[in-house]
């Protein structure tokens, strides 16, 4: 509706810029003389000059094409001013809107609607119900605003006996209290369009024409007593003089939706080789659209998208709600270097050593960071820490809105982010959007509106600037001369393009009638006046015929769903290949090229000049399991990083597990006389204070929290027989070895070593893992290279070694027969394996077995590229 609806300033202000004596020019001079002659021909039966003449256009892209092409047609006299109902008020200048007015902007109009909803009682639903609020106010906007500022008290007392129907049911209540609020906020709000209601707001204008898309406007029913035979409405296109096709209807079936961008996009490149465009691009499916978009941008098209995408998804969005986000009480260490990485120069000398330690200490919650021993220990990260603090220090407690964007300017600028948003044309609409620009209008919305003193939270104020940023639409800026538009369906009317490309045209994309918007039944739309089903279903019709007048037009729709569930064209696609209106299956225009095939061969890299001086029983399993594992990640020291948000998974609970046990034992060893319960007790409060230390949260450890008991009783029933049977006594926990062997040095944590009856040693190590996969471990002494390992960490040249399988239904010791002789053939191979590397042997990626399921060098040896042996 041309009334209503605020059409961004980048569509209207585009230059129309092909020559005169472009094929182009004549094609759309020839398309739209119609109008043009119907105009001229109705301003003269009415005796009325053209520059007298107000036509109000449906949508603001056809201005400049109307100005250009009267001026062609009938030379360089006197011409009607071409405008919308929305810029025509702005130039004006006497329109401007109250704080309680319905502004069709959900940026302002949701705070609005979030206040009147508590003045009605329902603060509590207001954050919920605001949205739907919004949108039943939008949608009853245009019938008010056709009515004469002195008539909207009947219309409203019309409209709320309207709203009664259908919802006098108690299931209905909050849809009952949303239609009767948004009924009251349109009739006593003012609109753009009131100007055209005062003959004195308008004293150069002696006729004003109404130009209807494919949608009736209501205004001009409203505007038909104050204008009187100086009103005239018109159609944009006349049906009758519909241009005709040059060629018949391209149908494409296409496999997928990849498929059907690809044919899409080589259809459009065909077509301008062609030589016909500009050319049209419509489809009601964004991802759609968004890859044809990119497969034609690589090809260099020079493309028009009047669609444009969600301002939220921009890279300006994404970094103001990075900082939002970090500002938050809970924010994890993964969004804080997010939102870190994003800042300019301020934190950039320090954030990468911050980075290290947080992921060093294993830091997943921010408000930790500050008690982890790297931080701690080092002053330049403190310092790092307080600045970081004092930016967030102001998104605390409650503020006004005013208060809010104030602060978030402040926050985008000391941390060098607003200077990024100034200079790119997505963040200059971001801060447009939020009010973040100083102006008149802005100050006195948010010092005047009923929302100006409501106090919100780090929470809401995130919300709101979430949802504002997901209402509005970035439009990129035009080229000079476009070959590719991508614009509504119902946008194509009166603006000749030489092709189009109908995509998405499947029976779930493209319905043949659409479904009413709202919480409306069929009963109160007709009472209101709201469009019924078959007008929404005629209008789609309108478009879909419109659109396929088009001289050249070629239909795409898919055959199956991401699922791989089957689809059927739309309805619409149907009964065109049932009529036979010179339809027909057309080719795929991609074109086939064969290629050579250059599979990547095995790596087999030499390590000689990337010397080993140690090695951890981790490395040697690495070497053991793929050479070339060993390599990337051991001798070039390449690793993964892993998020530190991750859930709480079984590793976690075997890192807590070790921690609760080395701090039981160590208690236990000065209270050798404790009973049964003591022990429970001191082995409670290992598991308390191991929680509190690793900052777990409680909810995500329940499962594993949950089964403690278990474990904890199972572990001191297998405590007290294992001390009787081997008359054990606690040595050492948690204890960092290392032993030179050679020239080679080997290190190593170990679980726990024991003392045995005789001065036999005894070194343990925790498992949580099944059963069986312990019993496999000890099946093969010389395959077990954990235990061995750890055996020749220890000093002592005979012990004994065992693994504690630890569960909720039993913990049991699984010993390793032959350690000693396990032991010394594990050094003879690793002496033997580091000296090959030294001289040189290669160290080839073998891709075999379970080892390159979960292999973090998986990536750097290609195996998924290698060629057939």
């Amino acid at each position: 509706m041309n009334d209503i609806v605020k059409i961004d300033g980048s569509g209207e202000l585009a230059a129309f810029s092909y020559p005169d004596d472009h094929p182009v020019m004549a094609m759309w001079m020839h398309a739209t003389q119609g109008f043009l002659s119907r105009l001229a021909a109705a301003l003269q039966v009415a005796s009325v000059h053209p520059s007298r003449a107000l036509v109000l256009l449906p949508y603001a892209q056809l201005r400049p094409l109307a100005a250009r092409l009267w001026t062609r047609r009938f030379g360089d006299g006197f011409a009607p001013r071409f405008e919308t109902t929305m810029n025509w008020s702005s130039d004006v200048g006497a329109f401007s809107p109250a704080p309680t007015d319905i502004r069709m902007d959900a940026t302002w109009d949701t705070l609005s609607a979030q206040s009147m909803l508590a003045q009605a009682g329902l603060a509590e639903q207001q954050t919920a119900l605001a949205g739907l609020l919004v949108q039943t106010a939008h949608q009853l906007a245009p019938l008010a605003a056709a009515c004469p500022p002195s008539e909207r008290p009947q219309w409203a007392r019309q409209a709320r006996q309207s709203v009664a129907l259908g919802m006098a049911s108690g299931a209905m209540q909050w849809e009952l209290a949303v239609a009767g609020i948004a009924v009251e906020w349109a009739a006593l709000s003012n609109y753009p369009s009131d100007l055209l209601f005062e003959r004195d707001q308008c004293p150069d204008v002696d006729c004003l024409v109404m130009v209807q898309g494919i949608a009736n406007d209501p205004l001009a029913l409203g505007l038909k007593p104050v204008w009187g035979e100086r009103l005239l409405v018109m159609a944009l296109q006349d049906a009758e003089a519909a241009p005709s096709r040059e060629a018949g209807i391209g149908l494409h079936a296409c496999h997928d939706a990849e498929d059907e961008a690809q044919r899409c996009a080589a259809q459009a490149l065909a077509r301008i080789a062609e030589g016909a465009f500009p050319l049209a691009l419509v489809s009601s499916d964004r991802a759609l659209t968004r890859r044809v978009r990119a497969l034609l941008d690589a090809s260099g098209v020079a493309i028009r998208d009047e669609n444009g995408w969600k301002l939220s998804t921009s890279h300006a969005a994404a970094g103001v709600m990075t900082l939002l986000q970090a500002c938050a009480w809970n924010v994890s260490s993964d969004q804080m270097l997010n939102w870190l990485k994003r800042c300019a120069l301020d934190f950039a000398p320090a954030r990468d050593a911050l980075e290290v330690a947080l992921r060093r200490d294993q830091v997943r919650d921010w408000r930790h960071a500050a008690n982890s021993d790297s931080v701690r220990r080092s002053e330049d990260l403190a310092a790092t820490l307080q600045a970081i603090e004092l930016v967030r220090s102001g998104a605390k407690g409650l503020h006004t809105l005013a208060q809010w964007l104030g602060w978030l300017r402040s926050a985008l600028t000391s941390c060098g982010m607003w200077q990024v948003l100034e200079t790119d044309a997505a963040g200059a609409q971001l801060a447009q959007t939020l009010g973040l620009l100083a102006g008149p209008s802005v100050d006195a919305l948010l010092s005047d509106s009923l929302w100006s003193q409501q106090r919100m939270d780090l929470s809401a104020f995130s919300r709101w600037v979430n949802e504002s940023l997901e209402a509005q639409s970035f439009k990129p800026e035009y080229p000079e001369r476009e070959q590719v538009v991508i614009l509504p369906m119902s946008q194509m009317l009166g603006r000749p393009f030489a092709a189009v490309l109908l995509a998405g045209c499947d029976e779930v994309r493209l319905l043949a009638a659409p479904e009413p918007p709202g919480i409306w039944t069929a009963a109160q739309r007709e009472a209101l006046g709201l469009p019924s089903r078959d007008a929404l279903q005629a209008n789609q019709r309108a478009a879909w015929h419109s659109a396929l007048q088009t001289p050249v037009c070629d239909v795409f729709w898919r055959s199956s769903d991401e699922s791989g569930e089957a689809l059927l064209p739309s309805p619409l696609v149907q009964l065109l290949q049932e009529s036979g209106d010179d339809a027909a299956p057309a080719a795929d225009q991609r074109a086939s090229r064969p290629v050579d095939a250059h599979p990547t061969a095995m790596p087999q890299p030499t390590g000689e000049q990337l010397p080993v001086s140690h090695l951890t029983q981790g490395a040697y399993d690495d070497l053991r399991h793929c050479p070339y594992r060993f390599f990337a990640l051991r001798q070039l020291g390449l690793k993964s990083v892993d998020e530190l948000e991750q859930e709480v998974d079984k590793r976690d609970f075997g890192v807590w597990l070790h921690a609760v046990l080395q701090q039981f034992h160590t208690t236990l060893a000065m209270q050798a006389s404790a009973n049964r319960a003591q022990r429970q007790d001191m082995l409670e409060a290992a598991a308390l204070e191991a929680t509190r230390k690793m900052g777990l949260d409680e909810g995500e450890f329940l499962p594993f929290a949950a089964s403690w008991p278990a474990v904890r009783e199972a572990y001191l029933d297998w405590l007290q027989q294992y001390e009787t049977t081997e008359s054990a006594v606690f040595a050492s926990g948690e204890t960092d070895c290392a032993q030179q062997i050679g020239p080679l040095q080997i290190r190593g944590r170990v679980d726990r070593v024991d003392h045995l009856a005789g001065g036999v040693v005894m070194v343990l190590d925790y498992k949580t893992e099944s059963s069986d996969k312990t019993r496999a471990r000890i099946s093969d002494p010389l395959e077990d290279t954990q235990m061995a390992f750890y055996a020749a960490l220890l000093p002592q040249d005979t012990l004994r070694g065992a693994y504690v399988n630890i569960s909720e239904k039993k913990t049991a010791t699984m010993e390793q027969a032959d350690i000693v002789q396990a032991r010394d053939a594990l050094i003879e191979g690793m002496l033997s394996d580091m000296q090959r590397i030294a001289e040189g042997a290669p160290l080839p990626a073998l891709g075999q077995g379970k080892a390159c399921d979960y292999c973090d060098a998986r990536g750097l040896c290609r195996k998924d590229f290698w060629g057939s042996t």
